[in-house]
């Protein structure tokens, strides 16, 4: 019992990793410094965040993307909001706001 209660605490701790605020996505823009942009966020290293980018619009060519779960609970239909940042030279180029069936 003990060892499951362990498991579940871990899987909720990685999950919040990749969890941000819709105020930290509305804080940033286009043309903002990448370190400036990245320094907001986590770094994205779950397997809660996998295949994210693959479930939203087509990437900016030769853009660097992350994304991110957003903290507010899924739509009563199901779904998840993420954010995607995309990165090119140094720059945040694009911010996208997607919602993906779970």
């Amino acid at each position: 019992m003990a060892a499951a209660f362990v498991g579940l605490a871990m899987l909720v701790d990685e999950a919040r990793k990749d969890l941000i605020e819709p105020s930290v996505y509305n804080s940033v823009k286009a043309g903002d410094a990448e370190a400036e942009v990245r320094d907001k966020l986590p770094d994205g290293d779950s397997f809660f965040t996998e295949g994210l980018d693959d479930k939203g619009s087509g990437k900016p060519t030769g853009a660097e993307c992350l994304s991110l779960m957003s903290t507010e609970d899924m739509d009563d239909q199901g779904r998840d909001h993420v954010f995607r940042f995309c990165f090119k030279d140094g720059k945040l180029i694009e911010k996208r706001s997607y919602w993906i069936v779970t």
